[in-house]
């Protein structure tokens, strides 16, 4: 899945132990002033509409990816402790043989 989606291997274990489904959307957050903005988010459960994401698997995990965020140089990770673990979102990493010279 590295390239659709990078998934560390923290999440993989997180993943599969939450029944091995990953779900990779936009979600809208709503600022203080009025303003919105679309922040990519990772839940470990499948979308109510599978047929609006691209389906992937790999490793004993299915990858739900909405269109837009796959090939973004995008990682799931996971964070927190103990019943607090979640999934998330972040940003470019470093593909190999690729480089960001102008």
């Amino acid at each position: 899945m590295l390239e659709i989606i990078d998934v560390s291997d923290a999440a993989k274990v997180f993943i599969k132990q939450q029944g091995g489904v990953v779900t990779v959307r936009l979600s809208p957050r709503h600022g203080c002033c009025g303003g919105l903005a679309n922040v990519a988010v990772a839940e470990a459960s499948a979308p109510k509409d599978p047929s609006l994401y691209q389906r992937h698997s790999d490793e004993d995990i299915t990858l739900f990816i909405a269109t837009e965020l796959a090939y973004q140089g995008l990682r799931v990770d996971v964070e927190g402790f103990w019943k607090l673990r979640h999934l998330y979102v972040d940003g470019s990493y470093p593909r190999s043989g690729h480089t960001n010279k102008h």
